[in-house]
This record gives structure tokens, sequence and C-alpha cells, in this order.
């Protein structure tokens, strides 16, 4: 069954919404994700102050206005028209300088050579073309430029926690939609391969997952399905962070040949 992409559009007014379906992407998971992302740029010597940042399928905005709060210059493209007009009300009512465009990750407008920095969060698993999205990553990133991302594994594991519980199981799934297709989950060799088929060079792959007890995990989305626990409480008390487990999801970074 295709997953639903349209959902972007449909919930996409509400991203900074809690009682929202698709904050649950934010609470512990945009900390998550931006305090690894530092950590990159601490190790790698990259200073953030002026760096020519594209977001790649930016939602709502939740990295892209972490990224503008450190001073880099950003750019966020999404194909949902109704997520960009969310992204460009909410930064503006934060005063955050942040460049949006609708636009797919298939046909970048960039040209070559033109951002320090591109990250891709819950894109990889969701795009029609993943090669091309990556050439076209690689093409407007100038020489040593750096790629962060993360995506979702292709193991039973994922499978159980992100088909099956919350996805399928009527009492635990945390929306009535097909958001993911597990056959569409990227291994890490996968994906290595792919970016170094495009000049991309992996420099390591830590595992992103909830830290919260699995009988805890489990109740709170009963929590949300019986309305008694937003999505972004919800997401928040999964306390998202690097785990050493890969099997589930995987952030990471390459950097472009020079």
């Amino acid at each position: 069954m295709p997953i639903d992409n349209a959902i972007y559009d449909r919930l996409g007014s509400g991203w900074w919404d809690e009682s929202n379906p698709l904050n649950a992407l934010n609470g512990s998971f945009t900390p998550a994700r931006f305090a690894y992302f530092r950590d990159v740029l601490d190790r790698l010597g990259r200073d953030p102050g002026g760096l020519r940042v594209l977001d790649i399928g930016c939602g709502g905005g939740f990295l892209a206005e972490e990224f503008a709060r450190i001073g880099c210059r950003v750019v966020g493209i999404d194909p949902s028209e109704m997520s960009i007009r969310t992204a460009r009300q909410h930064a503006s009512a934060y005063s955050l300088k942040i460049g949006y465009a609708v636009c797919v990750g298939e046909r970048l407008v960039l040209p070559d050579g033109s951002v320090d920095l591109a990250y891709c969060c819950d894109v990889l698993e969701h795009v029609a073309d993943l090669d091309r999205v990556v050439a076209e990553t690689a093409r407007v990133l100038k020489p040593g430029g750096v790629y962060l991302f993360d995506t979702i594994n292709r193991t039973r594991a994922s499978k159980l926690f992100f088909i099956k519980l919350l996805q399928e199981w009527r009492l635990t799934r945390m929306i009535d939609s097909d958001v993911h297709s597990w056959a569409m989950f990227i291994k890490p060799t996968e994906l290595e391969e792919i970016l170094r088929r495009h000049g991309l060079r992996l420099g390591e792959v830590a595992g992103l997952g909830p830290r919260a007890g699995a009988v805890s995990l489990g109740w709170n989305f009963v929590r949300v399905r019986l309305g008694r626990l937003s999505f972004g409480e919800a997401s928040r008390l999964m306390d998202v962070g690097r785990v050493r487990r890969v099997d589930l999801s995987y952030l990471g970074y390459a950097t472009k040949s020079l």
C-alpha cells in the first residue's frame, strides 16, 4: 500500500500544535537531532555562524528554526504548500529570517555548489527516488560540504515499532494513515553506497531512538489514542536520543569530496 504523503497538506497547518499528530516529530526528536548535528559540526571544526544551510523536507520548520538561531542562513524546502505556509508564519512570528520554498528533493532549485550544509530528517524513507534526492543534494553542496541525515532502518525491529505499533495496531497507532512503508526503509549499507556513488563520504552512523521503557512507551501510545495525552507530550515522554542500537532509526553525516 502506498504511503500517504498528502497528510502533510491535510494536517500541515498544525505542525506547532501539540494536539496535532505531526507535532510528535518535535517533542524530544528535534532536541535529539539538533544536539547530534551540533556535535558533528563541532567535531568537524565547522563554525555554524554564517553557514548557508539547506533543509530538505523542512515540514513546519522545527530544525530550520534551530539552525537559524545559531546564526545559519537557512533555506527550507518541502513539497507541501501548507507546511511551507505554516513554517513561514511561525518563523515570522519569532523574527527568524528563513527562506522557504515549495520544492521537491528530486529537483532542487539551487545552483551547483551553493550550500555549506544540507540535511534530511524524516525524509529519505518517504521519497519516490532516493538516488535522485541524494544526487541533487550532492550537486548543491560545496566541495567539503556536510550532509546530515536521519532515517529508519529496514529491520524486523523497525517493522514492529514503526509499522505494527505506531501505524497498524488499533490501540497504539499514532495516526489513522499509512505514513510509512517498511519496504521504503533504508539499511545503512544501502545509504552508504548511494552516498558514495554521488561523491559523499560517510563519516559515521549512530543510533537514534526512544530511551523510555517499552511498557511506558506502549501505555503512552494508548493514552494518546484515548485522548488523554497530547502528541507533543507523548513525544517528550519517549525521550528520544542517542542509543547504541541502530536497528530502529539512525542518524549520521557525510562530507562531499573536495
